[in-house]
């Protein structure tokens, strides 16, 4: 058992699991804040591996794999969480104004899937807030944005405030992601359907451009993994007709289907998006079929159940470039993107591609799902 194991079964899993996060988010930002201590926990948890370096969305990053959006919310850890071998960093969601989010408790651990639900509700501090912090903060880490819609904004001014957001947080972005996949903010998914998608999009496309006129700001959307097949080639259709940069599949599910968990302690978290193990295979079909649809002309970002070097490789062939993890990081913990580089190395190594761009879609083109 190792000393995260140790923590995590004796101590952390007997906490709120909110609670905990804030416990070991705020141990990953103190140990950023010397760039001594800093540098000796990259050397730890992130050694160099140039063999695994990527472009995609015009960016050159170490790596392949990046942490998911919703850990951190406000971007007050980005350089602790890349110390730790992040490759990229997507932070939020942000919405135009402050907001607490949902009433506690909101974040419950699943033990036995390995996953959780969670109904936080973009509890954040406003995209005023987070932008002068994204502002003040040292070149490092690729870092993404992602928005959302303010609960108390009605959905006929959706776009408005995303607008809004984007205004503020463009300049600031390496890239920008549009959230229209939560689960708990009511009415949110509905903006998912094409015809309401579209003119969001062409929105915070346009507002983006008039906030940063020197640089185009990749623009990509987050979508769930509950939408049907024929709404996944919409989406896959739009973002062709509308030239975005990239699909993020998958978001949090509201399904509960195939739990190991007992009955009684699911029905006990509630309403939320579950995420980890179980959405594993629906995320994984979900990027697929999104790659059948735009091939190498979007950048997709697959993400949703993964936990090893195994289950990012299965995503490269699949046709993601990027890989994000979230669920994951809770419970295997610091050492976690240590493991998935050093596994990614050592499949590239035995496999007969020279480097991870080629093995991008290559399951899809080969009819091979590994290598």
């Amino acid at each position: 058992m190792s000393p995260y194991d140790l923590l995590f079964s004796t101590v952390l899993r007997r906490m709120d699991a909110e609670r905990a996060h804030a416990l070991g988010f705020g141990l990953i930002r103190a140990g950023a804040r010397a760039p001594g201590l800093r540098a000796l926990v990259r050397a730890r948890y992130a050694p160099a591996r140039p063999e695994l370096r990527v472009r995609a969305l015009g960016l050159d990053l170490p790596g392949p794999f990046g942490l998911a959006a919703g850990f951190d919310k406000n971007a007050v850890g980005v350089a602790g969480l890349a110390a730790l071998g992040f490759d990229f960093v997507e932070i939020g969601t942000v919405t135009a104004r402050p907001q607490p989010g949902n009433p506690r408790p909101r974040l419950f651990r699943l033990t036995r899937d390995r996953a959780l639900v969670n109904r936080m509700g973009f509890n954040n501090d406003g995209s005023a807030a987070v932008a002068a912090r994204l502002a003040g903060r040292p070149r490092g880490p690729v870092v993404g944005v992602n928005i959302g819609k303010t609960k108390a904004v009605p959905e006929s001014e959706a776009v408005a405030d995303y607008v809004t957001s984007t205004e503020r947080l463009a300049p600031h972005a390496d890239y920008l992601v549009v959230n229209v996949s939560s689960p708990n903010t009511p009415g949110l998914r509905d903006l998912q359907a094409a015809d309401r998608l579209r003119p969001l999009l062409t929105a915070v496309r346009e507002a983006a451009d008039r906030a940063v006129p020197g640089r185009r700001v990749p623009l990509l959307v987050k979508i769930a993994p509950d939408l049907a097949d024929e709404d996944v080639d919409a989406v896959a259709d739009l973002a062709l007709d509308l030239r975005l940069d990239g699909v993020i599949a998958t978001n949090t599910t509201i399904a509960r289907d195939g739990l190991a968990t007992d009955p009684g302690t699911v029905e006990a978290a509630g309403a939320g998006g579950l995420s980890g193990a179980p959405v594993k295979e629906r995320a994984l079909a979900v990027l697929r079929r999104l790659y059948a649809r735009v091939g190498d002309r979007v950048t997709l970002i697959g993400v949703g159940g993964v936990e090893t070097a195994d289950d990012v490789w299965e995503r490269l062939l699949a046709g993601a470039t990027l890989v994000q993890g979230y669920t994951g990081f809770v419970y295997a913990g610091p050492g976690w993107v240590r493991a998935i580089h050093r596994g990614l190395a050592e499949r590239l190594a035995a496999s007969p591609y020279a480097t991870l761009a080629e093995v991008v879609g290559a399951g899809a083109r080969t009819g091979r799902e590994a290598a």
